[in-house]
């Protein structure tokens, strides 16, 4: 494109997040700033509408952006707003050391308050390790797993067995695991038995590994979860509020989280801000809405993601900063000693 379409195809992109309302020749000729006769912006708008960024509803004459469109304008056209001094501050006053479950919800709070659309942060993958394991009889067959973590969670598992077990056999291979690798990382259990099983009674090593191959190498995979807050602030939104259709399916992606966790996980592999445009992949099917996002980290190391879900006609321009922000304020609350 040329000077004259790139400008012309920015002011149509600013003018429609503004107005909601396709954009017309008279007003791109009064907020473009360029000499230009209606007839030129039109024929410009014909060579947009050919390659794709731009498009004609079929009730007016006016244009509004396609997924490409707002995708070129992203890339390459967005002057990011310095943050309101207001805003900076709310965001400090709540992002400061806590526990990290509460400062992980304040983000997702603090991005919905400051955007008014859905705030959204992929929280650490749970800790790969166990505090404790026991071993329950069920029935010829089968025995209970139940494993705590550190954390306090408690996950079981039902594992099939050919051997019947007896209590005291049960209870002595709990005590041997627990007293051998409680804290340790599952991949250094898996190291550690490779070699000693065969040292070990059959009966334990048995158990030992059930535990390991039916148990705990499944829960050592687990991922982390997803906070949500202010979804239903996306039904004030009149792009996506008009179209029931449209917004059950946009609920059922928040409900469902598999999409969204998928595209924050590919955000937490990249550099800085990571905008998703829906209908220009799979990863975001929806093409009203967009997603923002931006890795966080825990000493250096990145641990999550956080993001704004809104609709693709939102103001670029202020929420990338929000995002941006928060993500290094959260990043300092979760580093820093927890203050009392």
């Amino acid at each position: 494109m040329d000077d004259r379409s790139r400008a012309l195809l920015k002011t149509l992109i600013e003018r429609y997040i503004e107005e909601g309302q396709p954009i017309g020749s008279r007003t791109l000729s009064r907020f473009s700033g360029l000499d230009l006769s209606a007839a030129t912006i039109r024929n410009v708008m014909a060579d947009l509408e050919e390659m794709g960024l731009v498009t004609s509803p079929h009730t007016s004459a006016g244009r509004i952006p396609t997924p490409r469109g707002y995708r070129l304008f992203v890339d390459t056209m967005v002057t990011v707003r310095p943050l309101e001094e207001i805003a900076a501050r709310e965001m400090e006053k709540g992002l400061l050391p806590d526990s990290p479950q509460r400062v992980l919800n304040s983000a997702a709070q603090i991005l919905s308050n400051l955007t008014h659309f859905a705030g959204v942060v992929m929280t650490p993958k749970r800790a790969q390790v166990f505090k404790h394991i026991e071993f329950l009889r069920l029935g010829e067959g089968k025995i209970l797993l139940i494993m705590v973590t550190p954390e306090g969670d408690v996950q079981n598992r039902i594992l099939p067995t050919s051997q019947d077990y007896t209590p005291s056999q049960l209870v002595e291979a709990g005590n041997y695991i627990n007293t051998q690798f409680a804290g340790k990382s599952f991949a250094e259990v898996r190291a550690h038995l490779a070699s000693d099983l065969d040292n070990l009674r059959s009966d334990i090593s048995g158990l030992m590994a059930l535990a390991l191959h039916s148990g705990v190498s499944d829960y050592g995979m687990g991922q982390g979860d997803m906070l949500l807050s202010g979804e239903r602030r996306l039904l004030n939104v009149g792009d996506l509020s008009t179209n029931l259709d449209k917004l059950r399916k946009m609920f059922d992606m928040l409900e469902q989280k598999s999409v969204l966790m998928q595209l924050l996980d590919v955000s937490s592999h990249a550099d800085g801000i990571q905008i998703f445009i829906g209908g220009e992949s799979d990863l975001l099917p929806y093409e009203d809405l967009a997603v923002i996002s931006a890795p966080y980290s825990v000493d250096g190391q990145i641990v999550g993601t956080l993001g704004v879900i809104g609709p693709t006609r939102m103001a670029y321009d202020r929420v990338i900063p929000i995002v941006d922000i928060t993500s290094k304020l959260l990043s300092g609350a979760l580093s820093a000693p927890i203050s009392s």
